[in-house]
């Protein structure tokens, strides 16, 4: 007797489908924008302290501005979406992928978030590389669907007709490239590659005892004005192995056979590579809204101390880039989580605390505003019901 075969169907399980293709570590050349992604990161993340340490200022600050899920009005803590949003995968915390996802925004002018559904929900966010992902323009012209690439292979994000995409694409204003961004590292390409030849300068100056060079002259007999090959090649390893380096610094010069030393001096314009290279750096943190006295750069007195620097950074930098970011994902997640509403809570930032302090002051101050009046000003849910009666009866005592 013969028995059909039943096969069993495997339990839904969240997977990204993108983090299965990074393990050969071979990266694909997607279309970019018209500087090379990974070229423009190792000159400019890589090898500037100056941009480094503005992508790193920007990205820690937004990352570290609370996000919360508003929902009729209230904050709630326990909100599925808020959960998802301090919870995003089993290798990050929220703070950390916000961070990776700011990182790639500054450095690329485009950052992407891949969404792990499980029964039709979404469970899980991962920031992908943007280098390794391509739009596909559909039939409006507007992108249908995204292609990631590594390893040699790709899968393809597609855009549902209904429900929440698999894809959030978050990029900055470019105005010649309708479907990618432009970063501030790449407006600011020229200033880093002044900046970093100016460092190679400074370092072959200092690897040649830190002082112009000079010219050897030979004054031969006559009949013999010139070097042989083999003089020419003994005498300049000679030089070589002796005089140069940090360490032969100073050392004096013996001559012989006719040869004399005359050194060349530079000129007060070509010695001003430092002034080039401040000026260059200026550049590159105007670039990034990061104020020049935070990174430590002389010679910029905008601002009187480095309290209202840090004040400028974030109501200037910071907070469009939070507040930017906190429309997209409730746009993103609105066909799931209908009604609620992703908002940076600015109370919770110490670097804003002395405006909040001011603002405080002067809505208390206002004696025309009801309590709920001045509740809403600062962002407050109304007091009623019990609420309301306990605070009348802490105001009688």
């Amino acid at each position: 007797m013969r028995f059909p075969l039943f096969t069993r169907r495997p339990p839904e399980a969240k997977a990204s489908a993108a983090k299965a293709l990074i393990a050969l570590q071979r990266l694909g050349q997607p279309v970019w924008t018209p500087r090379d992604y990974v070229s423009l990161a190792r000159a400019g993340y890589e090898k500037n302290v100056i941009a480094y340490r503005c992508v790193r200022l920007v990205a820690e600050a937004a990352a570290s501005a609370p996000l919360t899920v508003v929902e009729d009005g209230a904050v709630h803590c326990d909100h599925p979406l808020a959960t998802l949003l301090n919870h995003p995968n089993p290798e990050q915390s929220g703070a950390a992928l916000l961070e990776s996802f700011y990182g790639f925004l500054q450095t690329a002018g485009n950052a992407y978030l891949e969404a792990v559904f499980l029964d039709g929900a979404p469970r899980e966010l991962y920031a992908l590389r943007p280098d390794r992902m391509k739009t596909r323009p559909g039939p409006s012209g507007w992108p249908d669907s995204y292609e990631y690439c590594a390893g040699g292979r790709s899968v393809r994000f597609v855009k549902p007709a209904e429900g929440v995409s698999p894809i959030l694409h978050l990029r900055l204003f470019h105005p010649t490239n309708d479907h990618y961004g432009l970063s501030p590292l790449e407006a600011a390409a020229s200033s880093v590659d002044l900046h970093n030849a100016a460092t190679a300068w400074n370092k072959a100056l200092l690897d040649n005892a830190a002082r112009p060079s000079g010219a050897l002259v030979y004054k031969g007999p006559e009949g013999a004005e010139n070097l042989t090959s083999e003089q020419f090649d003994r005498l300049k390893a000679e030089l070589e192995d002796a005089y140069q380096g940090s360490a032969n610094a100073g050392r004096p010069l013996v001559l012989d056979g006719g040869l004399e030393w005359r050194s060349m001096s530079l000129s007060p314009a070509e010695m001003d590579f430092l002034a080039a290279k401040n000026g260059a750096a200026r550049e590159i943190a105007l670039a990034f809204g990061v104020p020049p006295m935070l990174l430590g750069i002389p010679g910029d007195n905008t601002y009187s101390n480095y309290k209202e620097a840090n004040l400028a950074f974030w109501k200037q930098t910071v907070l469009p880039l939070v507040k930017k970011t906190a429309a997209a994902l409730t746009g993103w997640f609105a066909p799931a989580f209908k009604g609620a509403q992703v908002v940076c809570q600015t109370s919770d930032i110490d670097a804003l605390s002395a405006e909040r302090d001011a603002m405080w002051m002067r809505v208390s101050r206002a004696e025309f505003l009801t309590d709920d009046e001045k509740r809403a000003i600062l962002g407050l849910a109304p007091l009623t019901g019990a609420a309301e009666a306990e605070a009348m009866e802490g105001d009688d005592a």
